[in-house]
């Protein structure tokens, strides 16, 4: 039996990213999705390191460093050397980030309901379980490898 769940969820993926970066820039916020991803993890919990980010948000650390360093360029992040200790650099909000947070969570709302338009509760709950069981097995082989 042929499977088609991976490239679903790529397409899916794909099409996802461009109409959240559309409802982006209707709302007048100007950032990406992967800087999205950054400040979501950091309006949670704010002055993390890179390696921090990284873990949280599932991208590659040279990843969010490159994505960091054009945030930092822009104001939205700020760069700092942690005084406890001096090798490692905090990433933390601007009061920029701060401001959009409301604007890009109403944003998020608002992907959501698309996302799950014509899902009942129930459906929902179940689809996200299957989701989360796939993201637990790939997560534990990921971790298995390194």
């Amino acid at each position: 039996m042929e499977t088609k769940g991976g490239f679903y969820i790529t397409q899916i993926k794909q099409i996802q990213d461009r109409l959240f970066e559309r409802l982006l820039i209707e709302n007048g916020i100007e950032i990406s999705g992967g800087q999205g991803r950054i400040l979501f993890i950091l309006w949670k919990t704010d002055n993390l390191t890179i390696s921090e980010i990284s873990a949280k948000t599932s991208l590659a650390k040279n990843t969010v460093s490159i994505v960091v360093d054009g945030m930092v360029n822009k104001g939205i992040l700020a760069r700092e050397i942690n005084p406890a200790n001096r090798r490692q650099t905090i990433i933390s909000l601007t009061e920029y980030a701060r401001s959009i947070q409301g604007k890009y969570e109403t944003v998020s709302k608002q992907m959501n309901t698309l996302f799950y338009q014509g899902f009942s509760k129930k459906e929902q709950e179940e689809f996200e379980r299957y989701l989360a069981r796939i993201l637990n097995t790939l997560t534990q082989i990921e971790n298995d490898h390194k």
